[in-house]
């Protein structure tokens, strides 16, 4: 049996981790600069993304090992939907559709759900871990960037079931812990993460060129020139 998963997550997905913080489209929204078409283009693909997993996690629940860590108070699909309708309107079903880098996400999470599920502890982990740890942080960002009211546009940022994060975290880290698993998938639970982490960085490459048309190459060139100080997880796992 493995014991700190989430130890080895943390300390396993440390390179990974970096390297999403410093996309530019990353390194821009933790400075301030978020432009609204490329910031509700990400919203559209994290409901995609998002939407895969829990429909995946959901239809794993009974599974011995995803059992352990399925927290259906995380799910974000709802909330994002509320977030798409602020940004596109009533029909927004119809103006949404998942990028390649969505696509092969969202296919890699199906896979995963097929082939192996225990190894959606890496998905949930890097997606849901890094929401509860820089969300309030990061919805003051999105909030300002774009002059939104207080409710408006940012309920993807709201654990409304969740109300002690930092307990909740503790609480999902000890469910990682204590997954019954030997080291072998353990190892294989980090290399999937940081596979995540890599498909998340696509996301926000993706969305690097309607934000340089939107702001000017020498803006972007100048935020983008320096690693952000105090920067804090988007996607990323604590």
């Amino acid at each position: 049996m493995s014991s700190n998963l989430a130890t080895k997550l943390r300390e396993g997905t440390k390179k990974s981790h970096t390297m999403a913080e410093n996309v530019g489209f990353i390194k821009c929204f933790l400075k301030g600069t978020v432009e609204k078409t490329s910031y509700r283009k990400l919203v559209s693909n994290l409901y995609f993304v998002y939407s895969a997993m829990e429909e995946e996690m959901e239809r794993n629940r009974q599974h011995p090992i995803v059992s352990k860590f399925y927290f259906p108070e995380l799910n974000r699909k709802a909330s994002l939907e509320q977030d798409l309708q602020y940004y596109y309107g009533p029909n927004w079903r119809e103006q949404v559709a998942p990028s390649p880098a969505a696509q092969a996400y969202v296919q890699q999470i199906r896979n995963v759900s097929n082939s192996a599920p225990e190894l959606l502890a890496a998905h949930s982990y890097t997606r849901y871990l890094g929401d509860l740890s820089g969300g309030q942080i990061l919805k003051g960002i999105a909030q300002r960037g774009m002059n939104l009211t207080e409710g408006e546009g940012t309920a993807f940022y709201e654990f409304a079931e969740i109300p002690d994060e930092k307990a909740f975290k503790a609480t999902y880290r000890q469910a990682m812990n204590d997954l019954p698993i030997d080291e072998a998938t353990a190892d294989r639970i980090v290399t999937e993460a940081n596979d995540a982490f890599g498909m998340n960085m696509k996301l926000f490459q993706e969305l690097e060129g309607n934000l340089i048309k939107a702001i000017g190459l020498m803006l972007f060139n100048s935020l983008t020139r320096r690693r952000a100080r105090g920067s804090t997880e988007l996607v990323t796992a604590d």
